[in-house]
């Protein structure tokens, strides 16, 4: 169209151009004549009608040699737009799989994206989701060949492709494969967020803690996670740690991981009675019983202090001291008295550990101060009182049990 409108716009400046200058040269009395020879040829005309076909000739020689350049781009510029047609039915194609995926329609999705993705612009993005559509729809072969496919399309370096496959090994629980993957992606880039976030997780699915051990600096580093969840994963990381280490009850395996953990993480109850428990199976016991004490100075817990009364002690007299200096703290707690009969019975001191037991019993009932008075009474030679005690544990630990089952089933 635009080239019409300037043939017809010319052609008329033509015309409008010969007739101005045929009117004015024939303004004039003689306005003269043009003889042109070539050889034995020659032609006479006058100069009004060669001005004349001058302009014509103009006209005609200047679109000719403009319609000769339009044939010779012609095919450039419909090859261009044959392009662009494609392009734009592939992007349209591209939303529609996207949109398709969304709604869960996985098969109508990979037909259309893969249709057309090799006239898209973004091709990766076309064999990448229809990767995940096929993954979807339980397509394993199809998958892989979409992702082999978009492996074509990027370079050697490129992380996507790496990181959809990863997570599609993740969705069905193949983490040995996804490990494998992951660690390729982190040789290429060593700091990549996501990299280092599925790594996390995937160690922690396959319970390699050594290895998740080592990348948490990079985790904090980049402030890949919030630092609550550093700290959480931090915890969950030693502590599971410590319990491998005193699995084989290896005294310097155990010292040495706890020698690697931050200050911050050995303060916290939790990872400190791993480390105490481990160090009392291991027969190590009096070698932390001051820590122990310390710790409970900084943090007064239960567990920390029922495992206090588990330490075979150098001194237990000195030891039943130390615990009976928190009665001036904790005058009211059933664990606090139920440790000092324990450790009151393992000195022989019947009377007073009998005292500490009912006490703690009248301020708690658990099943350990039950046994433990039914072990007391036994050892005073009154068979009938510790079968009454054993019984009230045996029930009191049935109750807990059913409580647990219910609270389960629902």
């Amino acid at each position: 169209m635009k080239n019409l409108i300037y043939f017809v716009a010319s052609l008329l400046v033509a015309i409008l151009s010969a007739y101005l200058l045929h009117q004015w040269l024939s303004s004039f009395n003689d306005p003269g004549y043009v003889l042109m020879g070539f050889g034995h040829w020659s032609m006479e005309t006058s100069l009004t009608v060669f001005s004349v076909m001058l302009v014509i000739g103009f006209f005609i020689f200047y679109n000719l040699f403009r319609l000769f350049g339009v044939l010779l781009r012609m095919p450039g510029q419909m090859s261009k737009r044959r392009r662009n047609i494609r392009f734009n039915r592939s992007q349209e194609a591209l939303i529609a799989g996207l949109f398709d995926a969304a709604d869960g329609n996985w098969e109508r999705a990979e037909k259309t994206l893969i249709k057309h993705a090799s006239h898209s612009g973004a091709p990766l993005l076309h064999y990448l989701t229809a990767a995940r559509a096929a993954h979807s729809r339980g397509a394993g072969d199809k998958r892989d060949e979409y992702l082999r496919k978009a492996r074509e399309q990027s370079s050697d370096n490129d992380i996507t492709i790496g990181l959809t496959q990863a997570e599609l090994h993740v969705s069905e629980h193949e983490f040995d494969k996804a490990l494998e993957t992951l660690e390729k992606l982190h040789s290429i880039n060593p700091n990549h967020g996501r990299v280092l976030k599925m790594m996390h997780h995937v160690y922690q699915q396959l319970g390699d803690w050594d290895a998740l051990n080592r990348i948490l600096p990079a985790l904090q580093e980049h402030k890949i996670m919030l630092e609550t969840e550093v700290k959480l994963l931090e915890t969950r990381t030693f502590s599971n740690l410590l319990k491998q280490a005193a699995a084989n009850n290896d005294v310097e395996a155990i010292l040495a991981c706890w020698d690697g953990i931050p200050l911050h993480i050995r303060n916290l109850p939790g990872v400190a009675n791993i480390y105490f428990a481990a160090m009392i199976n291991a027969g190590s016991g009096a070698d932390v019983e001051s820590r122990i004490i310390k710790q409970l100075g900084l943090y007064w817990d239960a567990t920390t202090l029922a495992l206090y009364a588990t330490v075979e002690s150098n001194d237990t007299a000195k030891q039943l001291q130390s615990a009976e200096q928190w009665l001036a703290v904790y005058p009211q707690d059933a664990m606090l008295f139920s440790v000092l009969g324990k450790l009151a019975l393992k000195l022989g001191q019947m009377e007073k550990a009998e005292q500490y037991l009912l006490k703690s019993l009248h301020l708690e009932e658990t099943v350990d101060v039950q046994q433990c008075l039914g072990e007391l009474e036994t050892a005073k030679g009154n068979p009938q009182q510790a079968c009454e005690y054993f019984k009230r544990a045996l029930s009191l630990a049935s109750t807990e049990v059913i409580k647990q089952a219910e609270a389960i089933s629902r």
